[in-house]
Protein backbone atom coordinates (compact mmCIF):
# COMPACT_ATOMS: atom_id res chain seq x y z
CA UNK A 1 0.00 0.00 0.00
CA UNK A 2 1.32 3.50 -0.86
CA UNK A 3 2.44 5.50 2.14
CA UNK A 4 1.51 8.94 3.41
CA UNK A 5 4.52 10.59 5.05
CA UNK A 6 4.01 12.60 8.22
CA UNK A 7 6.61 15.36 7.98
CA UNK A 8 6.29 17.38 11.15
CA UNK A 9 8.48 19.94 12.82
CA UNK A 10 8.71 23.33 14.43
CA UNK A 11 9.99 24.82 11.15
CA UNK A 12 11.41 27.84 12.94
CA UNK A 13 12.51 28.48 10.23
CA UNK A 14 11.99 26.00 7.37
CA UNK A 15 15.59 25.48 6.19
CA UNK A 16 17.44 23.56 3.47
CA UNK A 17 17.79 20.47 5.65
CA UNK A 18 14.00 20.21 5.72
CA UNK A 19 13.91 20.95 2.00
CA UNK A 20 16.39 18.16 1.21
CA UNK A 21 14.26 15.69 3.16
CA UNK A 22 11.17 16.74 1.21
CA UNK A 23 13.01 16.28 -2.07
CA UNK A 24 14.01 12.74 -1.10
CA UNK A 25 10.45 11.92 -0.04
CA UNK A 26 9.11 13.35 -3.29
CA UNK A 27 11.42 11.01 -5.24
CA UNK A 28 10.51 7.92 -3.20
CA UNK A 29 8.16 5.73 -5.23
CA UNK A 30 6.68 4.16 -2.09
CA UNK A 31 5.38 7.51 -0.86
CA UNK A 32 2.15 8.78 -2.36
CA UNK A 33 1.57 11.89 -0.25
CA UNK A 34 3.57 14.08 2.14
CA UNK A 35 1.81 15.94 4.95
CA UNK A 36 3.86 18.98 5.96
CA UNK A 37 2.76 19.48 9.53
CA UNK A 38 3.98 22.42 11.64
CA UNK A 39 3.88 21.84 15.40
CA UNK A 40 1.55 24.04 17.39
CA UNK A 41 3.29 23.61 20.77
CA UNK A 42 6.51 21.55 20.48
CA UNK A 43 6.70 19.37 23.62
CA UNK A 44 10.49 19.01 23.82
CA UNK A 45 11.84 22.38 22.72
CA UNK A 46 12.75 25.46 24.71
CA UNK A 47 13.45 28.12 22.11
CA UNK A 48 15.17 31.51 22.17
CA UNK A 49 12.52 32.86 19.79
CA UNK A 50 9.51 31.26 18.12
CA UNK A 51 8.10 32.84 14.98
CA UNK A 52 4.36 33.16 15.24
CA UNK A 53 2.11 30.39 13.96
CA UNK A 54 1.04 32.25 10.83
CA UNK A 55 4.66 32.75 9.73
CA UNK A 56 5.63 29.12 10.29
CA UNK A 57 2.51 27.95 8.46
CA UNK A 58 3.26 30.32 5.58
CA UNK A 59 6.79 28.92 5.23
CA UNK A 60 5.38 25.41 4.98
CA UNK A 61 2.83 26.56 2.44
CA UNK A 62 5.53 28.23 0.32
CA UNK A 63 7.70 25.11 0.26
CA UNK A 64 4.79 22.76 -0.47
CA UNK A 65 4.38 24.41 -3.87
CA UNK A 66 7.68 22.88 -5.01
CA UNK A 67 6.61 19.29 -4.37
CA UNK A 68 3.56 17.75 -6.09
CA UNK A 69 3.14 15.12 -3.36
CA UNK A 70 3.22 17.65 -0.54
CA UNK A 71 0.32 19.38 1.15
CA UNK A 72 -0.02 21.51 4.25
CA UNK A 73 -1.65 19.75 7.21
CA UNK A 74 -2.75 21.81 10.23
CA UNK A 75 -4.19 18.98 12.29
CA UNK A 76 -2.07 19.94 15.32
CA UNK A 77 -3.85 23.30 15.40
CA UNK A 78 -7.21 21.54 15.75
CA UNK A 79 -6.62 20.59 19.37
CA UNK A 80 -5.35 22.16 22.57
CA UNK A 81 -2.19 21.28 24.44
CA UNK A 82 1.26 20.16 23.40
CA UNK A 83 1.85 18.58 20.00
CA UNK A 84 2.71 15.03 21.03
CA UNK A 85 3.44 12.82 18.03
CA UNK A 86 1.48 9.90 19.44
CA UNK A 87 -1.69 11.98 19.78
CA UNK A 88 -1.25 13.38 16.28
CA UNK A 89 -0.76 9.95 14.74
CA UNK A 90 -3.83 8.55 16.49
CA UNK A 91 -5.89 11.51 15.32
CA UNK A 92 -4.70 11.04 11.73
CA UNK A 93 -5.46 7.32 11.81
CA UNK A 94 -8.93 8.04 13.13
CA UNK A 95 -9.52 10.68 10.46
CA UNK A 96 -8.06 8.61 7.60
CA UNK A 97 -8.65 4.95 8.54
CA UNK A 98 -7.70 3.59 5.10
CA UNK A 99 -4.34 5.35 4.97
CA UNK A 100 -0.98 3.83 5.88
CA UNK A 101 1.32 6.38 7.46
CA UNK A 102 5.06 6.62 7.90
CA UNK A 103 6.58 9.06 10.39
CA UNK A 104 9.56 11.04 9.09
CA UNK A 105 12.40 12.02 11.41
CA UNK A 106 16.08 12.83 11.45
CA UNK A 107 18.69 10.56 12.97
CA UNK A 108 19.21 13.07 15.77
CA UNK A 109 15.58 12.58 16.82
CA UNK A 110 15.87 8.79 16.72
CA UNK A 111 18.65 8.89 19.32
CA UNK A 112 16.22 10.38 21.83
CA UNK A 113 13.15 8.49 20.69
CA UNK A 114 12.77 6.62 23.97
CA UNK A 115 12.20 10.00 25.67
CA UNK A 116 9.11 10.66 23.54
CA UNK A 117 5.62 10.54 24.96
CA UNK A 118 4.19 7.00 24.62
CA UNK A 119 7.05 6.04 22.31
CA UNK A 120 6.46 2.29 22.67
CA UNK A 121 2.85 2.67 21.55
CA UNK A 122 3.82 5.07 18.77
CA UNK A 123 6.27 2.66 17.16
CA UNK A 124 3.51 0.08 16.89
CA UNK A 125 1.13 2.46 15.13
CA UNK A 126 3.28 3.64 12.19
CA UNK A 127 6.50 2.86 10.38
CA UNK A 128 9.38 5.33 10.50
CA UNK A 129 11.30 6.92 7.65
CA UNK A 130 14.63 8.11 9.00
CA UNK A 131 17.32 10.38 7.57
CA UNK A 132 20.95 10.60 8.61
CA UNK A 133 22.51 14.05 8.75
CA UNK A 134 26.04 15.11 7.86
CA UNK A 135 26.88 15.21 11.59
CA UNK A 136 25.30 11.84 12.46
CA UNK A 137 27.38 9.55 14.66
CA UNK A 138 27.21 6.37 12.55
CA UNK A 139 27.74 3.91 15.40
CA UNK A 140 25.24 5.59 17.69
CA UNK A 141 22.72 5.78 14.87
CA UNK A 142 23.07 2.12 13.88
CA UNK A 143 22.82 1.04 17.50
CA UNK A 144 19.54 2.96 17.82
CA UNK A 145 18.18 1.43 14.61
CA UNK A 146 19.08 -2.04 15.87
CA UNK A 147 17.64 -1.46 19.35
CA UNK A 148 14.33 -0.02 18.21
CA UNK A 149 13.97 -2.59 15.41
CA UNK A 150 14.23 -5.34 18.01
CA UNK A 151 11.47 -3.57 19.95
CA UNK A 152 9.18 -3.77 16.94
CA UNK A 153 9.78 -0.47 15.13
CA UNK A 154 9.63 -0.69 11.34
CA UNK A 155 12.42 1.58 10.11
CA UNK A 156 13.33 2.64 6.60
CA UNK A 157 16.69 4.43 6.56
CA UNK A 158 16.87 6.74 3.56
CA UNK A 159 20.00 6.82 1.41
CA UNK A 160 20.17 10.61 1.23
CA UNK A 161 22.41 12.33 3.78
CA UNK A 162 20.86 15.60 4.93
CA UNK A 163 22.79 18.82 5.53
CA UNK A 164 23.10 19.63 9.22
CA UNK A 165 21.59 23.06 9.76
CA UNK A 166 21.26 24.91 13.06
CA UNK A 167 17.95 26.74 13.28
CA UNK A 168 19.31 28.61 16.30
CA UNK A 169 22.22 30.01 14.28
CA UNK A 170 19.83 31.13 11.53
CA UNK A 171 17.67 32.97 14.04
CA UNK A 172 20.67 34.64 15.66
CA UNK A 173 22.38 35.66 12.41
CA UNK A 174 19.66 35.76 9.80
CA UNK A 175 21.51 38.16 7.51
CA UNK A 176 24.22 35.51 6.96
CA UNK A 177 21.79 32.63 6.52
CA UNK A 178 20.62 33.04 2.93
CA UNK A 179 22.40 29.88 1.75
CA UNK A 180 20.71 27.85 4.50
CA UNK A 181 17.14 28.67 3.44
CA UNK A 182 15.03 27.92 0.36
CA UNK A 183 15.01 31.07 -1.78
CA UNK A 184 11.29 31.81 -1.46
CA UNK A 185 11.38 31.24 2.29
CA UNK A 186 14.33 33.62 2.65
CA UNK A 187 12.49 36.24 0.58
CA UNK A 188 9.35 35.88 2.71
CA UNK A 189 11.25 36.13 6.00
CA UNK A 190 13.22 39.13 4.72
CA UNK A 191 10.08 40.93 3.60
CA UNK A 192 8.34 40.32 6.93
CA UNK A 193 11.57 40.93 8.93
CA UNK A 194 10.72 37.99 11.15
CA UNK A 195 14.25 37.18 12.31
CA UNK A 196 15.98 40.40 11.29
CA UNK A 197 17.48 42.87 13.76
CA UNK A 198 16.55 40.80 16.79
CA UNK A 199 18.54 40.91 19.99
CA UNK A 200 19.04 37.43 21.46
Amino acid sequence: MPLTAIFGGTFNPFHIGHYEMLKALQNDNDIEKILIMPDKIPPHKVCDFMADDSARIKMCEIVSRDFPKAELCLIEFERNGKSYSYDTVMLLKQKYPDTEFTFVCGGDMLVFFDKWYKYEQLMKEVSFTVFKRTDTDENEFLNCVDRFSKMGMKINVMEEIITNVSSTKIRKDFKSAKALLPTEVFNFLTEKRIYIDREI
